[in-house]
């Protein structure tokens, strides 16, 4: 995934640049950057690894050397960013979100257009950032650029590109990524995360629509190009990926999960002793169960987080495994001789609920059953990368259907996202023992629209249902 923010300001800006951005952690893991504008300096620009310590420690030496009216930042879970560039269009900054599936056939366009070359990165790709300034520059205005990126691109495509005068931010051709602008006395903001301004001072001024481009300064955000009518923004946001505070739409990331558990319980027949989220993601879906069920809400086991914020995870799966692990401290008294009743905000792999599940039972616990809060995730992601997944075999479903079928791509694959059928039953049943679960229930797709309170035309569902 990843995030980002902008500020256009009549004072300096780089203590909201700073704190805006730091407030998008949660979105990535490896990279982060800020690069900043000011009429005597000219451009300047940081970019840290921030694998091994959160965005403040890096970037502390940085906020107090660096001066501008105007900043962008971002934080990555892959390229660095965010580059400064030079073109037929003057200077700019320009920082990305999302993903491009076509990215091969891209090159060789810009390639066959007299295009000289790319800088690969250390993994030998290409940065993706580095790709959209290059389509950009294809056309005579900024304008124009922005409008194209969104023609060509398969995937989905949110930028922020900062000049001397402005932030152009663009969201996104099918809005499956927010762009929401703030506002105060003595300037603006542009950010993914909603609540990411309002510490700041700001006030919400208005959220972008589907393919609108706007451009930032401290007068004011106006409309360049307007927003498309089709919307299919990612409902995995309202799921897991957003915090808590944020809404997206007007609809609260927080209430949006409390629905999720409320109905969960509607359709739950098992009564366990109390019901427990799935530290932080799984909290409030439980709190939703329980509020409808009646049963009570605990916290069986605390995560450590003082000095293991989310940022600090490794790339290496199995490391990532054992960290989660080691980050949740059991309360025995909660779990000894309870049956628990665990909601997590999806399953992946299975890998660390397996092992949260094994903790519980050495820990004492008499049953566990597990309610993810969203339906199966059958297909990978195609637009933002919310799980880097390097193949859709890493999906337990696909595992476990490859194992029933003989195959990873069989001709029934639909029948294995309809709750109703014999397929899905099964699927479920043969991840139930695999992943050592007392019993095991999704979260229906019909059930999470309903959650949302939106028509699913406008939800991109993609991951669960294999629909664009």
């Amino acid at each position: 995934m990843g995030g980002f923010f902008g500020v256009a300001n009549k004072q300096d800006c780089v203590f909201d640049l700073f704190f805006g951005t730091d407030y998008h952690s949660h979105l990535g893991t490896r990279r982060a950057g800020m690069a900043v504008y000011d009429r005597e300096k000219g451009f300047d620009r940081a970019i840290h690894n921030i694998e091994n310590a959160p965005f403040r420690t890096k970037f502390d030496k940085d906020v107090n050397k660096m001066k501008g009216t105007l900043g962008i930042g971002c934080i990555s879970d892959y390229e660095p960013q965010p580059l400064i560039i030079r073109s037929h269009h003057g200077t700019y900054a320009i920082a990305t979100v999302g993903k491009i599936n076509n990215k091969n056939a891209l090159v060789d366009m810009l390639f066959q257009k007299g295009h000289a070359h790319f800088l690969e990165m250390s993994g030998g790709e290409i940065n993706s950032t580095e790709l959209v300034a290059s389509l950009i520059n294809q056309k005579d205005n900024l304008i124009e650029g922005l409008q194209f990126i969104q023609e060509v691109i398969e995937g989905s495509m949110t930028v922020l590109l900062m000049t001397s005068k402005g932030i152009y931010a663009a969201r996104d051709r099918f809005g499956r990524t927010p762009v929401t602008i703030g506002k105060k006395p003595d300037g603006y903001c542009v950010s993914f995360e909603s609540f990411a301004y309002l510490n700041l001072g700001y006030d919400d001024e208005r959220e972008l629509g589907p393919g609108e481009i706007a451009v930032i300064t401290p007068e004011g955000a106006q409309t360049l190009s307007a927003p498309g009518k089709e919307m299919k923004i990612c409902t995995f946001l309202w799921v897991y990926y957003g915090y808590p505070s944020s809404s997206y739409e007007g609809l609260s990331v927080e209430e949006m999960r409390y629905n999720c558990g409320k109905l969960l319980a509607k359709r739950d027949d098992v009564k366990p002793d109390t019901v427990a989220g799935v530290p932080d993601s799984g909290t409030a879906h439980a709190i939703g169960y329980a509020n409808e069920s009646g049963v009570p809400f605990s916290r069986p086991f605390i995560k450590y987080t003082p000095t293991w914020p989310r940022s600090f995870m490794p790339t290496i799966q199995s490391q990532r495994n054992l960290i989660a692990k080691m980050k949740l401290i059991p309360v025995h008294d909660l779990i000894q001789n309870r049956s628990l009743l665990l909601i997590d905000d999806s399953i992946v792999r299975g890998t660390q609920l397996r092992e949260t599940t094994e903790f519980l039972y050495h820990s004492g616990a008499r049953e566990v059953h597990i309610r993810p809060a969203c339906p199966p995730l059958v297909y990978g992601c195609k637009f933002l990368n919310f799980s880097r997944s390097t193949s859709e075999m890493e999906l337990i479903t696909r595992q476990v259907i490859k194992e029933m079928e003989g195959s990873a791509q069989p001709e029934n694959l639909d029948r294995y996202v309809d709750p109703e059928s014999t397929e899905y039953q099964d699927m479920i049943e043969k991840i139930r023992k695999r992943l050592n679960f007392t019993s095991l229930r999704y979260h229906r797709l019909d059930d999470l629209v309903e959650s949302t309170g939106f028509d699913k035309c406008k939800l991109c569902t993609y991951c669960w249902d294999g629909k664009e």
